[in-house]
């Protein structure tokens, strides 16, 4: 990072801002275009007080909060006002925004969608949480893969949301696809601390990748996010690392370039490389086989722990779900 957090840009920098947002309740169709004005009021405030920003980044749960009500009427359509909204706010203040809705599937429970939308309203990116905070969350199983997208000032852009993070497989997808930036949106609460620091800089490190990330803040009365907004460098040191004050806006600049310099002329610790060349000092290419037999049982549908018969909790009537019957992919 260089700058000042995005003061003085550099020319091929990108500069993030992360927004802490407070943690609302969101109970009927009028909270929830409340909540839609203040995230657009929040895009405003962070370009006036970074006028470089490239990209501002809203936690998931930014405009629902953490209730998990799938109430229809409090779902986001594509097509509907909220979606707009955001996109008029980022053509209005020049900047690119990420941020997190909850939209409705008629086909089932609701998808924890995120989109990236561009200086000139475009979504550039939507995609659907991959891995729901069982047996906490409700939302259905994301069903478009991991996208990337053309991000700003010649970056490449991917999007995970919260518990994604904390498989390494996420991440790796994303820079296999070609990101060098990794947003991470999360509504986490504290007891996740510890997790969510080790994760980012682990998923930054083993990719040579910047991660973005940044959680919910403050109190809704019963639950209270960490906000703890952190960008890490492609090496995995910590750039920049907010705390738990809700609202505010965590800037940092990131040069994806010199990512990508690293993926090109690193040796040592070139890990995302050297996962399929192993050995290449010994062998010719290195070897290119799959030695993991977790990834060929997932890929042929049969992945299966040695413990599977003893894990306890595999539904979310814990949490007070019904037991669901229809199996993923099913009509």
């Amino acid at each position: 990072m260089s700058g000042l957090g995005g003061l003085n840009k550099s020319p091929d920098g990108v500069v993030l801002g992360l927004v802490q947002l407070q943690l609302p309740v969101v109970k009927t169709p009028a909270d929830l275009t409340l909540q839609m004005e203040k995230v657009c009021a929040m895009v405003a405030k962070a370009k006036n007080g970074m006028p470089t920003l490239d990209l501002v980044v809203f936690p998931e749960y930014a405009l629902h909060g953490l209730s998990m009500d799938t109430n229809p009427e409090i779902m986001v359509r594509m097509d509907g006002p909220e979606v707009a909204a955001l996109q008029a706010a980022c053509v209005e203040h020049a900047v690119w925004g990420c941020f997190s809705i909850m939209e409705y599937n008629p086909d089932g429970y609701p998808y924890n969608t995120g989109l990236i939308i561009d200086a000139e309203g475009v979504i550039r990116l939507k995609y659907r949480k991959l891995h729901p905070w069982v047996p906490v969350e409700p939302w259905e199983p994301g069903d478009m893969g991991i996208p990337v997208c053309e991000g700003p000032n010649g970056s490449t852009l991917a999007l995970i949301i919260c518990h994604d993070g904390m498989f390494p497989e996420m991440a790796r997808e994303c820079a296999y696809r070609g990101a060098d930036i990794m947003l991470r949106t999360a509504g986490y609460t504290a007891p996740i601390r510890h997790s969510w620091k080790i994760t980012n800089q682990a998923n930054a490190f083993c990719n040579l990748m910047y991660t973005a990330s940044v959680c919910m803040a403050g109190t809704d009365g019963t639950f209270n996010s960490m906000g703890e907004g952190m960008v890490v460098n492609f090496d995995g040191t910590t750039l920049v690392e907010g705390s738990g004050v809700p609202d505010q806006i965590i800037t940092a600049e990131v040069r994806p370039a010199l990512a990508r310099e690293a993926r090109r002329l690193w040796g040592v610790e070139n890990n995302i490389y050297q996962l399929g060349h192993r050995g290449y000092v010994a062998v010719d290419g290195g070897a290119k086989d799959c030695p993991y037999t977790f990834m060929q049982d997932l890929v042929a549908g049969t992945y299966r722990l040695p413990w599977e018969d003893q894990v306890e909790v595999t539904d979310g009537t814990s949490c007070g779900f019904p037991k669901p019957v229809r199996k993923y992919g099913a009509a």
